[in-house]
């Protein structure tokens, strides 16, 4: 269901870069935009215990969401998101059941370069990849272990969206992002593990942004 999601966004957004589209004074090199959007953050978790085996779960979240970027060409511009979510963890279908590891929230800053096709134009589609480093902080242990840990890890990131100018500095944003990342769980000191597991969000974000 999430990777129909991002192919049938991913059709309307050909559709949107081979469109006429209208002219109107936009980006330029050396333009700092700053957005304010609420973001969908769906996890996509592949992992099992070594332990009990099972499927490792996460929870989805939707959060407030704060990102800037800058112009380095009229075409190219680097993007920094920041935002915070809160997940929790359990193990699936494990020879134990259903194992309860807590929750978790997630610190995942992301540098992206992005190509805007028509920055001079109402309507200002654009991609992007670049880097993702997933903090994890306030692990709280659920009924099923005495301890967890998550690993901090390095992931990488591609993105998809439009600008919409509404005023000569507001516009309207959509975006969307696939983030590839893993952690390695560790639970009561080590007797119970997910190494390696995949986390994988994609976040689609929605709000406005202010050109300084």
């Amino acid at each position: 269901m999430k990777t129909n999601k991002l192919v049938l966004a991913g059709a309307l957004m050909t559709a949107v870069l081979m469109g006429d589209i209208s002219q109107a004074v936009a980006k330029s090199a050396g333009d700092v935009l700053m957005r304010v959007r609420g973001i969908g953050f769906f996890t996509d978790t592949d992992g099992t215990t070594d332990a009990f085996g099972g499927e490792a779960w996460t929870s989805d979240d939707v959060v407030p969401e704060v990102d800037f970027y800058y112009f380095i060409t009229d075409n190219i511009a680097a993007e920094l998101i920041l935002a915070t979510t809160d997940h929790n963890v359990k193990v699936k279908d494990s020879t134990g059941g259903v194992l309860n590891l807590g929750r978790v929230r997630a610190l995942p800053p992301t540098l992206t370069l992005q190509y805007h096709f028509r920055p001079k134009e109402d309507f200002s589609p654009y991609i992007g990849a670049g880097v993702n480093y997933t903090i994890t902080y306030k692990a709280s242990a659920g009924s099923s272990v005495n301890d967890v840990k998550y690993s901090d890890e390095f992931g990488y990131a591609f993105q998809i969206g439009f600008d919409y100018k509404l005023t000569d500095r507001l516009s309207f944003n959509f975006d969307i992002k696939k983030v590839f990342v893993d952690t390695d769980i560790v639970a009561n000191g080590g007797a119970v593990n997910a190494l390696g597991t995949d986390l994988d969000p994609t976040i689609f974000g929605v709000g406005f942004g202010y050109k300084f």
